[in-house]
């Protein structure tokens, strides 16, 4: 390597970060152009995980397809799966019971929660922070055994329905959560011991990935990346949905528009989350779990033959799955990364004519190189960790 005094003024070098770099998240192929240690442009390559699961969803019947979405974002794997339901129902015009609704405000606000703690586990290792890591691991766990508790599952875990819920959440449900309610503040006071006053980290956070609310906008960036530019959006608050009017809560801002910033803004939204969670388990209303719709509520098995009718229809039902009317549709829902939506286009067929999936992490990831600009190679790890992405909702 030739001196630094006799390097050309305007020579760069481009090198690969990725797609197998821990600090990528995923794999995300990065080729940044630097001049010295600075970086002058960053090019994103996706795609490396991309499976095409809005063609495989016009090759299945919607039943079939319910259990995909949750492999997108795998980290939050319960909102996908209901951004979908929401989707499906508004087509059909199908009231869900409000119990079911409530549980899935529930398990869909444990879910960000869930999201938020391995972000925050692993935004702070690649800054440095192990202790954070192992704390938010701990935490995390907790949510993963209610999920086990509800679903069976601890990843994917296939619990929605149409119209509702697979089945009613066990007994000792709402006190497993209310202890979690009780315990995660002083553990939220932890985190922030370690970290919001901590020199390193603020080194490493404030004045970095600077994104002004107008560049946000303008990319289409959701989430907590586009309130911690100190926009206020969020769609659980001006397209209430699954009974999310019903509840007292705050949408936490930051106008640092830095990665700090958005730091704050995450922090403040688990506790609002635990917030909503608190009082959707203080008035779980009692009734269904599913509607009492005979296009989306099979008879029991066991009931379906008592009469040639209902065994007809139960085998119908279960072959051939049930056909939305034609027509189109979109629903979207605050999903832990950002605004995720469903864009439906039914031709009144048991499978779906066109399904497009508007994935927040994808987008959110739009603006990486405005936010990358001028700044040290090291600080590329801290603006990608910043963003939030997960690979498999970016590739879809």
């Amino acid at each position: 390597m030739c001196p630094a005094k006799v390097m050309p003024e305007k020579r760069r070098v481009k090198i690969h970060m990725g797609p197998q770099h821990p600090s990528t998240h995923g794999v995300l192929h990065l080729v940044l152009t630097l001049h010295g240690e600075r970086i002058s442009k960053v090019e994103c390559e996706v795609g490396f995980l991309h499976r095409g699961m809005e063609k495989i969803a016009e090759n299945l019947q919607y039943q079939q397809f319910l259990p995909y979405p949750e492999r997108l974002d795998y980290l939050s794997g319960l909102v996908h799966p209901m951004a979908l339901c929401l989707t499906v129902e508004k087509m059909m015009d199908i009231e869900v019971p409000k119990r079911a609704a409530y549980i899935r405000v529930i398990l869909a606000e444990l879910s960000r929660i869930a999201s938020h703690l391995l972000w925050l586990a692993t935004h702070a290792l690649d800054i440095g922070a192990m202790t954070v890591f192992m704390y938010a691991f701990r935490e995390r766990e907790a949510i993963l055994n209610i999920f086990e508790m509800v679903t069976g599952g601890r990843m994917t875990f296939n619990y929605f329905r149409f119209g509702g819920c697979k089945q009613d959440v066990p007994a000792g449900f709402v006190e497993r959560v209310n202890q979690f309610i009780y315990d995660f503040p002083s553990r939220m006071q932890d985190y922030e011991t370690l970290l919001t006053n901590n020199r390193i980290w603020l080194l490493r956070t404030r004045d970095i990935g600077h994104l002004s609310a107008e560049d946000a906008i303008n990319y289409g960036v959701t989430g907590s990346t586009l309130r911690g530019s100190g926009v206020d959006y969020d769609v659980r608050k001006e397209f209430p949905y699954s009974c999310y009017e019903e509840f007292d809560v705050e949408v936490p801002l930051s106008d640092r528009c830095d990665t700090y910033g958005r730091y704050l803004v995450r922090l403040e939204e688990m506790r609002q989350s635990l917030r909503i969670i608190k009082q959707a388990c203080q008035n779980l209303p009692e009734g269904d779990i599913i509607a009492d719709d005979p296009r989306v509520k099979l008879p029991k098995k066991e009931e379906a033959f008592n009469n040639m009718e209902t065994m007809i229809r139960y085998c119908c039902s279960v072959m051939e799955g049930f056909s939305p009317p034609a027509g189109e549709t979109y629903m979207s829902v605050e999903a832990p990364k950002g605004e995720l939506g469903y864009y439906l286009v039914s031709d009144g067929s048991p499978k779906p004519y066109r399904l497009k999936i508007r994935v927040p992490s994808l987008l959110n990831l739009a603006p990486l190189d405005l936010m990358s600009r001028g700044h040290l190679i090291a600080d590329i790890v801290a603006i990608i960790g910043t963003l939030d992405i997960v690979l498999g909702d970016v590739d879809k």
